[in-house]
């Protein structure tokens, strides 16, 4: 096994169960647009690509243009500023996790496509002692995941080499992201996604349970 330094995390799916407070969110806007609401399940496949493509793959197909996403992200955002903290609570084992592995001296990082203001203060509320190098949300202007643009900047404040960190996520596109930028991957199971799309987005390691990652350093 190769001896990695360092960790990234996606946040939502990953470290943070965010799915009711973004469910619910979204199911205001489209009730106040008089369209039909999807179930959790259903978002578990729509989160994870940014907040205006959740809006695009919720409304009905056919039903909106871009000006009608611009009005339907300004009131989804005022609803989400509201709940964004209500339901939302790290995985079971997720704080564990990041104690051990900080104290074995590994560092630890997010990048997340949710954005960055959300990203910050839910990390700082939910894991407040972790010393984590960068977090990184979505910014204008820089390209989101798969693209390892944040990744390897993260690994440069890590001082670290793509091959020493691992990056892991629920999702095919973190596995995308991890394998652009040159580092091993973990496809987590109590995320949003199944085991076939991280395993066919070519997952280096699975686990479904969050100490089974502190065995991988």
């Amino acid at each position: 096994m190769m001896h990695y330094m360092g960790a990234i995390f996606d946040l939502d799916g990953t470290l943070l169960n965010t799915l009711e407070d973004l469910s619910d969110s979204v199911n205001q806007v489209l009730k106040q647009y008089g369209h039909p609401v999807h179930t959790c399940e259903d978002y578990k496949l729509k989160i994870g690509r940014g907040f205006r493509n959740l809006l695009e793959v919720s409304f009905p197909a056919g039903s909106w243009d871009a000006g009608l996403i611009d009005g339907a992200l300004a009131m989804f955002l005022r609803i989400y500023d509201e709940k964004y903290m209500d339901k939302t609570a790290p995985y079971d084992g997720i704080l564990r996790m990041l104690g051990e592995l900080d104290a074995k001296g590994i560092k630890l990082a997010v990048n997340s496509n949710k954005r960055t203001d959300y990203t910050n203060n839910l990390i700082k509320k939910h894991f407040p002692g972790i010393p984590f190098v960068d977090v990184i949300g979505e910014r204008k202007g820089i390209p989101k995941k798969p693209d390892p643009y944040s990744a390897l900047e993260i690994a440069r404040k890590m001082k670290l080499s793509p091959h020493e960190i691992l990056y892991a996520g629920d999702s095919g596109a973190d596995m995308l992201t991890g394998t652009n930028a040159g580092m091993d991957t973990i496809g987590v199971l109590w995320g949003f996604r199944e085991r076939k799309e991280l395993i066919d987005s070519g997952a280096t390691y699975i686990v479904s349970r969050a100490d089974e990652i502190i065995k991988l350093f």
